[in-house]
């Protein structure tokens, strides 16, 4: 399934969210059963069996994913613990990175809704050995699957109230209700938890915008079911699954570019902001020295995003910055489509991203992610490990076209 060209995966949350909600949706579309149990062994964790089972949510057929504790952690996990797992682990870079990723915006929320600080939160609801799998499975389903748009509905996250560690609380309970800051949601349907923090926080990471369905011709559709069976209620998350079309080389996008000039700012936060900029969906950021006003030096800022990520941006943009106003330019962005082809190297497999120029031409460049996780893994230079990709790429590229020509012969 890696071969083929990218994916644009949607999901449909009318039923809220859940780490196995999602795991199930990408296994009902599609994502290899064997893959995913194999891919996850890189975490190096034991004590746990993984189960999949056809099950019915009201009228729909979907799956259910469970995950079958035999010996769990002894207790909750710090995110620094976390972390080590991650790293030492043999997963793919980008899926170790994402991972990370969808972790600190729970340490964040966990932060945030119990005032206590970040390196001080401990995992209750998600540290746990299952909801561990279901974020890292998760990541990994969508990198199996060759995800390279992901887009999704706000998102249902029930009513009523919930009872936690920390005492019965209100639905959204305070880490969704954080988690859910700046993307869209709503209250539907039967009064329970419908989006748990695991759920949100995955779909915060992997998509790239929140809105109504997009026009899209899907190929496939999943459905990942809940824990829970409301009466009258099909509580399952739907998952629509679109092959980029092979015979297009390029797509025009509308998006939104966001300037702000900087002169008073230290330039120690640049890269933090950057990140932060990154995380909420920003798809390109640039720093541009200028001349300002009386002479001073400074930094125009610009950001690129999809208009609904806009709100997400400028929030970032107004909390981190001292910017007190922004420029926004609706702008099209015309991109190329990308595929990306796996490679094995002597440290490990790397995707290689190919763009289609058209005339029979085409461009070529390692995952610098990939590359990065070998370099560091195996104390091979960066560079050397990119140029043996790159090698091992044109090797296959020349056999495939002998292999064609002899075919024809």
């Amino acid at each position: 399934m890696r071969n083929c060209v990218g994916r644009h995966l949607h999901f449909d949350c009318f039923s809220g969210v859940s780490g196995d909600m999602v795991l199930g949706a990408l296994v009902s579309a599609g994502l290899p059963w064997t893959d995913l149990v194999k891919g996850l062994k890189g975490l190096k964790l034991t004590g746990y069996t993984l189960r999949k089972r056809e099950v019915h949510r009201g009228a729909l057929p979907a799956i259910k994913v469970d995950v079958i504790i035999q010996q769990g952690f002894q207790r909750p996990l710090p995110l620094s613990r976390i972390r080590k797992i991650l790293v030492d682990s043999l997963l793919p870079g980008p899926v170790k990175e994402r991972s990370r990723l969808v972790f600190d915006r729970l340490a964040e929320a966990e932060s945030l809704a119990h005032r206590v600080n970040v390196k001080d939160v401990h995992f209750h609801e998600v540290g746990v050995m299952d909801s561990f799998i279901d974020v890292v499975g998760g990541v990994l389903g969508c990198y199996l699957l060759n995800a390279t748009r992901v887009t999704s509905s706000p998102i249902n996250v029930g009513a009523g109230s919930i009872q936690t560690s920390h005492g019965l609380l209100p639905v959204p309970g305070p880490a969704v209700a954080a988690l859910a800051k700046g993307i869209p949601i709503y209250a539907e349907g039967p009064r329970c938890e419908l989006a748990t923090p695991t759920g949100v926080a995955l779909l915060r990471t992997l998509a790239s915008e929140f809105g109504p369905m997009p026009t899209m011709k899907s190929t496939a559709v999943g459905y990942g079911a809940g824990d829970r069976e409301p009466d009258g209620w099909s509580n399952a998350l739907r998952l629509f699954l679109e092959d980029e079309p092979a015979s297009v080389t390029d797509q025009t996008d509308r998006m939104i570019q966001i300037d702000t000039n900087l002169d008073d700012l230290s330039p120690q936060t640049y890269e933090y902001i950057m990140e932060q900029l990154f995380q909420v969906g920003a798809v390109d950021v640039v720093l541009a020295p200028v001349v300002m006003k009386k002479s001073r030096p400074g930094i125009v800022l610009s950001c690129l995003a999809a208009e609904g990520r806009t709100n997400a941006v400028l929030e970032v943009l107004f909390q981190e910055t001292t910017t007190l106003g922004v420029r926004l330019h609706e702008v099209r962005r015309r991109v190329l489509l990308r595929r990306f082809v796996p490679v094995t190297t002597q440290g490990g497999v790397v995707r290689m991203k190919v763009a289609e120029v058209g005339a029979g031409w085409e461009k070529t460049a390692p995952e610098y992610e990939d590359c990065k996780a070998i370099a560091q893994r195996t104390g091979r230079p960066l560079k050397t490990v990119m140029e043996e990709a790159l090698m091992a790429y044109r090797r296959g590229l020349k056999k495939k076209r002998l292999t064609t020509a002899r075919g024809r012969a």
